[in-house]
């Protein structure tokens, strides 16, 4: 099923990676507290690899998967950013581009 919205109301999946299980859990529960998003989901133990400061790195993180609008994206990724220890944080967004329809509508609905 197609999504359906105005561009504000274009549902999205933003990805963020953090640390540890104790700094997933808050920004978790603030995002959705200030209902910036629906949902995140945090996946434990995955594995970066990547370039830091001229350094190879791979450490574990934490995963959050969370479930927004493109309206709210702005003002979640300022609070992510607050809140996250991380110099340069991952914060992205990834369109929907099709959804259960009620689902996605409630999405719409909690962060209105």
């Amino acid at each position: 099923m197609s999504v359906r919205g105005g561009a504000g109301r274009q549902p999205i999946v933003v990805l963020v990676t953090c640390p540890a299980a104790p700094v997933a859990r808050r920004i978790a529960h603030q995002l959705v507290l200030q209902r910036l998003c629906a949902c995140v989901n945090l996946l434990p133990h995955v594995e970066s690899v990547f370039v830091w400061k001229g350094k190879l790195e791979r450490c574990r993180e934490q995963l959050l998967i969370i479930k927004t609008t493109a309206g709210r994206f702005e003002a979640l990724r300022r609070a992510v950013i607050t809140l996250h220890p991380y110099e340069v944080p991952e914060v992205i967004a990834l369109p929907l581009c099709a959804g259960h329809q009620p689902y996605v509508k409630w999405i719409q609905q909690e962060v209105s």
